[in-house]
């Protein structure tokens, strides 16, 4: 690993102060968000503030493996996210703060990582706050507003060689107080795990983010124009150079709705989606 892999700030650097911190993050005691056989995720207080912290214990060799055969890159542990906020905070997207992350061990199937993020509140995922847009919709200038902000925010993020993996507007967090307006608000990306960081983005990378983005989308009530308005913010060229030069995106978009579709049917058949 290049770089530190151990990074403590306050209030953890004074909490856990002659400590080790792998066993001091893992007595961190809170609400349990997820809890699988490699990672754990709860939310924890200091100080009357919350944070968020993410457990991973090692994925093993077969994880690694099955991820490998099904030509998918396995995340190992903390890094990955650490490395994303650092990468995205260089670049200018707003992201979480994190203040704690840990790495150790040079078995990649055995590796134990952490990272700790403070607590983006009061905040509303996108996805809930678009939820009744069909049925009432928002005022005009705030919905091209926050359109052409998370454009330019998925823009600024490829730009900048990264790109999410589940790029879906249920990661995309408002940011409540104030009480946002068109003319004022904050918008913060999150679940950062998957990330990939590279020099320059490949266009196939890239195309993914988008798809995932366009399908998660789709019930919000957007019109054509609204998606104009977003590949206009997303390209920063003439509209008409775009729809000329991107059509295999406009291909892609349609392939991977289609997949990301007939996924999503299967999990609910299976009563995965509860």
């Amino acid at each position: 690993m290049s770089g530190p892999s151990l990074v403590v700030d306050e209030p953890f650097r004074s909490l856990w102060a002659g400590k080790d911190p792998f066993v001091a993050v893992n007595a961190l005691e809170g609400e349990v968000f997820r809890e699988l056989e490699g990672r754990r995720t709860l939310r924890t207080e200091v100080g009357g503030r919350g944070y968020f912290v993410k457990i991973h214990y090692g994925v093993g060799w077969t994880e690694i493996i099955k991820n490998l055969l099904s030509l998918r890159l396995p995340v190992l542990g903390a890094e990955n996210e650490w490395r994303a906020i650092e990468r995205l905070t260089e670049l200018g997207v707003g992201t979480m703060r994190s203040v704690a992350f840990g790495l150790r061990g040079r078995n990649p199937g055995r590796q134990q990582s952490f990272i700790i993020t403070e607590e983006l509140a009061p905040t509303v995922s996108l996805e809930d706050y678009c939820l009744g847009w069909q049925k009432c919709p928002p005022a005009l200038c705030l919905k091209r507003a926050l359109i052409t902000r998370v454009a330019r925010m998925a823009r600024q993020m490829h730009a900048g060689g990264v790109n999410h993996r589940d790029f879906y507007i249920c990661h995309f967090l408002l940011h409540l107080d104030p009480a946002p307006t068109a003319e004022q608000f904050k918008l913060s990306l999150i679940d950062l795990h998957r990330a990939q960081l590279r020099a320059s983005l490949p266009r196939r990378w890239r195309d993914k983010d988008l798809a995932a983005l366009y399908f998660s989308a789709l019930d919000i009530g957007l019109t054509n124009r609204d998606l104009l308005r977003f590949l206009g913010a997303y390209f920063a060229r003439p509209l008409r150079l775009v729809l000329r030069d991107e059509a295999p995106l406009f291909a892609h978009l349609a392939r991977e709705t289609r997949r990301l579709q007939a996924r999503f049917n299967r999990k609910v058949a299976a009563g995965e989606m509860t």
